[in-house]
């Protein structure tokens, strides 16, 4: 027997024998090094220029629209604030791109910026054929349309109100819809309808407001598109003499999006956005982060804002990466109700982007930071 094979039998045979005693050999511990992790190319570059670039859809309202001067506000606004402050200590440092659906992509893969912060879905086409990272889910949304609400026959003398008629999809059968040309809408409407056995005639427009000035011409029955871009529409006409159907087309999970392979960046953006859900968990505001950080006892809520662990080693950024996060931009719940919850002009509520947990359950989760 060579000893390279007595050795490889003792090893063996000592490895046996731990087992059998009930004792397994100690873990394999990482370097003591690991969290000086190499940044990449995104983040070096992001660094050299001191700036985040982010892409927004343009003119959304409580997503991402410009101010009479020029500043840009809104819930994905808010994301690429909060990336700057991960990685550059500020949320200031970010410049925003205006972006349509035809375009997003094209300007992240080309490097013209370094995420897309809002209007992506999260499928699988582009998750997987385009070339394209998703960095989590930041709002929860559905396809449904826009029509006119049927007018309810006036009730005899004595009589009750009648109860609304609830449009169904079926209900759409061979009339003019309206639809973003080149978005998923277009596709998710064609699919849908062929599937349903229905037919349409569908009204392509090249942009959202296109869409919705034909529909309000009356060159179109219905308009589709997610949930919340209908809510907003709604909003600016007469929202007497339309209404929104309760029966959706699918879902759409809206999230940032990085260039795929690009998977450091991924990561920072990832937390970033956890780091906003896990801070609203822990009950923390942008108000009071401060003394959070420095009388909390909670382990969690300490490694969350660096006070213990390498968290931010591990990602290449500060140990305080994510105490920066909620202190200049706020926890998730605050993005939210500045942006959209009930005291804006959109007045949505948390439904589905609640989280987990909440008192009315949604589905917004973010893994523990451990």
């Amino acid at each position: 027997m060579t000893p390279a094979v007595s050795l490889a039998v003792a090893v063996t045979l000592g490895a046996a024998l731990l087992s059998a005693c009930g004792r397994r050999p100690a873990p394999v511990q990482p370097p003591a090094d690991l969290a000086a992790k190499p940044a990449d190319a995104t983040l070096d570059k992001v660094r050299a220029r001191k700036r985040v670039k982010c892409g927004v859809t343009d003119s959304v309202p409580g997503f991402s629209e410009r101010g009479l001067t020029g500043q840009w506000h809104g819930f994905d606004v808010d994301i690429c604030r909060a990336v700057a402050a991960a990685v550059l200590g500020d949320a200031r440092a970010v410049s925003i791109t205006a972006l349509t659906s035809r375009t997003r992509y094209a300007a992240l893969q080309s490097g013209a910026v370094d995420l897309v912060a809002g209007g992506a879905s999260y499928t699988f086409t582009h998750d997987v054929a385009l070339g394209l990272d998703f960095a989590g889910i930041s709002y929860y949304d559905s396809q449904g349309f826009l029509t006119g609400a049927l007018k309810q026959p006036r009730p005899r003398r004595g009589a009750p109100p009648a109860p609304p008629v609830e449009k169904a999809i079926a209900d759409l059968n061979g009339k003019r819809i309206c639809v973003q040309g080149g978005s998923p809408a277009q596709q998710v409407l064609a699919e849908s309808f062929r599937a349903r056995g229905l037919s349409y005639q569908p009204i392509v427009k090249e942009d959202r407001q296109q869409a919705l000035q034909a529909y309000e011409r009356g060159d179109c029955d219905a308009l589709t598109d997610d949930l919340t871009v209908l809510a907003i529409d709604r909003a600016s006409l007469d929202p007497e003499k339309h209404v929104i159907l309760t029966e959706v087309l699918a879902d759409e999970p809206l999230g940032p999006v990085v260039r795929d392979g690009d998977d450091h960046w991924a990561d920072i953006v990832r937390w970033t956005l956890n780091a906003m859900i896990l801070g609203e968990a822990a009950k923390l505001s942008a108000k009071d982060v401060e003394a959070s950080r420095r009388d909390s006892v909670d382990p969690p809520t300490r490694r969350l804002l660096g006070v213990e662990g390498e968290g931010g080693r591990r990602l290449g950024l500060a140990d305080d990466w994510a105490f920066h996060v909620i202190r200049q931009v706020g926890t998730y719940d605050e993005m939210f109700e500045r942006n959209l919850g009930p005291n804006t002009a959109l007045k949505l509520e948390r439904g589905r982007n609640a989280l987990w947990n909440a008192e009315k359950p949604g589905m917004m989760y973010a893994p523990p930071l451990r």
